[in-house]
């Protein structure tokens, strides 16, 4: 159990460090599209260096008028 737990923290430091050296974190992180390409370039993990670019694009639906 312990060695599970040490691999899925290394999978998604390296995805968080793969984030950085994307500029994810630069800048303000206030909109659904931005965290979402944060959290699913981190969950990826070290498939972002073979080649795996993930990206979330968040659209909310608008109110009815």
């Amino acid at each position: 159990m312990r060695t599970g737990s040490v691999l899925i923290v290394l999978w998604l430091l390296v995805g968080g460090i793969a984030a950085a050296q994307r500029g994810y974190y630069s800048g303000p992180i206030a909109n659904c599209t931005r965290i979402g390409t944060i959290l699913v370039t981190a969950a990826a993990g070290p498939l972002n260096y073979v080649g795996l670019s993930p990206k979330l694009d968040c659209k909310v639906p608008q109110p009815s008028r």
